[in-house]
């Protein structure tokens, strides 16, 4: 039987790698690695397998060589997926490409390089670590001990999602109402001292109890010692070398003088590639009215966000003589919709 584990990629900062304990393939999102969660997309993936089912992913595998120098060079050692590859023969009939997405996922890991995604692992880990002990103390009960950064927590009879649900909105804080007895948080790398001590103090309030308001975190593991990732990563030169912005900038210059872009020439590729987006398009990308906003969020806090996308839809409609268009990527690297 074949083995395939989602795995949040943030945590395996900190938790053992799926292939280390036998797993055949590992799945997941990117977009914990400095991807704004842009209410749920778009997002690049990663897919890894063993060695034995290489061929059988889609899209492109580069492999290790040397130049002629004796350097260590990288070329494309396979494709599966390209227009003149015989459909028969392909192992994907659609565009999988997500390159923006995944240039900023890599580019954020060779910032930080392996010691500053461990210290961004152990924030999250840590608030959660800190919240747990926190809704312990008060009286509540968590389903599981053995957490990177998600809570699952069970209500005492007598007080409901809901009335969790009021006070949390009152402090303006969302959490996910699983069940009537469940409530489920995450942390990630911007969680504050603060947020947290204000969720010990919703949870006091359901319960009539008074929080102290002093939680404190301390960097220290809250699964079991078994689970713990003891192996290296992110070991390549290019991940141990670049850590500040001055750095990281000339770095990012010398990759985008080697590049032929639109500026530069003609590229004789496929829709796909003939893309050039003005600064004015790209600039609102970073209001965290944007970026920021979560996929789960509840609706009547997304009046405006829906609205932009119901006009859109329309007016497409409208423009293409379509009876509907939907904003659900089609291909084209997500840039393709369906009328």
């Amino acid at each position: 039987m074949l083995v395939t584990v989602a795995a949040d990629i943030l945590s395996l900062a900190l938790i053992k790698a799926p292939g280390e304990w036998g797993a055949d393939i590992a799945i997941g999102s990117t977009q914990r690695f400095g991807v704004p969660m842009g209410f749920g997309g778009p997002h690049a993936a990663y897919l890894a397998t063993k060695d034995a089912y290489k061929r059988q992913m889609p899209g492109r595998i580069i492999g290790v060589s040397i130049d002629k120098n004796g350097n260590k060079a990288l070329r494309m050692a396979l494709q599966t997926r390209e227009q003149h590859i015989k459909r028969e023969r392909a192992t994907s009939n659609i565009c999988t490409a997500q390159a923006l997405l995944a240039t900023m996922a890599g580019m954020y890991a060779v910032y930080h390089g392996p010691e500053g995604i461990k210290m961004i692992a152990k924030h999250a880990h840590s608030h959660a670590v800190a919240v747990a002990n926190s809704l312990e103390k008060l009286g509540y009960k968590l389903s599981t001990r053995n957490f990177f950064d998600t809570l699952e927590v069970i209500l005492p009879s007598g007080i409901t999602a809901s009335t969790i649900q009021e006070i949390a909105l009152k402090h303006e804080i969302n959490f996910f109402y699983k069940a009537d007895n469940k409530v489920w948080m995450s942390f990630d790398e911007v969680t504050t001292l603060a947020e947290i001590n204000l969720i010990g103090e919703i949870f006091g309030i359901a319960l009539g109890k008074k929080s102290e308001n002093t939680l404190k975190v301390v960097e220290k593991i809250g699964f079991d010692s078994k689970f713990a990732r003891t192996s290296n990563y992110l070991n390549e030169k290019v991940f141990n070398k670049y850590h500040s912005e001055t750095e990281m900038m000339r770095y990012i210059k010398k990759l985008e003088r080697k590049d032929i872009s639109l500026t530069h020439s003609m590229i004789s590729l496929g829709s796909c590639t003939m893309k050039l987006n003005a600064a004015v398009e790209m600039l609102p990308l970073s209001w965290s009215e944007f970026g920021n906003v979560h996929p789960f969020v509840p609706a009547n806090q997304v009046e405006g966000y829906m609205e932009m996308i119901h006009e859109l839809e329309h007016d497409l409609a409208i423009i293409t003589g379509f009876h509907a268009v939907s904003l659900m990527p089609n291909s084209g690297a997500a840039g393709e919709y369906s009328g």
